[in-house]
């Protein structure tokens, strides 16, 4: 919870309210994690035509319209996948996914999401975020990814089918020489 006051009181009437001690714990709000898939480079298994290239799922708009080429389009194929290479090793936090909304929402059903550090075969053998279960017709979802780093985010789906995403957000931040998050100090941001 956010705030700045903290109020008590007994609702109703003619009540009495005695304290002895209120006691607030917290702490300063962090700084908000960017969106760092916006600097990446994006890439997928196949190209469906020239209105669904890999770029438009980080291209920041969430615009559902496939037609509006703000979505991704995958021939339909074995193991379709799609990914963005953030050039350079993240802690990610979470990751948060826009669904087509003219049509075919039911695609993303099962898609996998996973981070980590290989390329090969598009990151299918980097450890597993989250699993699609239902995404509706136009909804952005967000997936906890806290402990999960890489330099690749990967979306597939096993089996025989179309991959379309119309955005991919990717909040994180830079991992340090020592595998750390490289998060500014308080000092730094003065």
């Amino acid at each position: 919870m956010l705030g700045r006051y903290v109020t008590i009181t007994i609702p109703g009437e003619a009540k009495y309210l005695t304290l002895c001690e209120v006691q607030v714990f917290g702490h300063r709000r962090a700084p908000p994690v960017p969106n760092v898939a916006l600097e990446g480079e994006a890439s997928q298994s196949s190209t469906y035509n020239q209105l669904g290239v890999a770029k438009n799922a980080i291209d920041g708009s969430t615009s559902t319209n496939y037609m509006r080429r703000s979505c991704t389009h995958t021939d339909i194929e074995l193991n379709p996948w799609w990914a963005v290479d953030l050039k350079g090793e993240f802690d990610v936090s979470s990751i948060s996914i826009t669904n087509r909304e003219d049509c075919c929402a039911d695609r993303l059903d099962g898609a996998e999401i996973r981070i980590g550090n290989s390329f090969e075969n598009g990151g299918s053998a980097n450890p597993r975020c989250a699993t699609i279960t239902s995404l509706g017709a136009g909804e952005t979802r967000s997936y906890n990814c806290g402990g999960f780093k890489g330099q690749y985010v990967t979306l597939t789906i096993p089996g025989i089918q179309y991959l379309t995403l119309c955005e991919v957000q990717v909040f994180g931040v830079k991992v340090d020489s020592s595998g750390h998050p490289d998060i500014p100090s308080e000092k730094e941001e003065a």
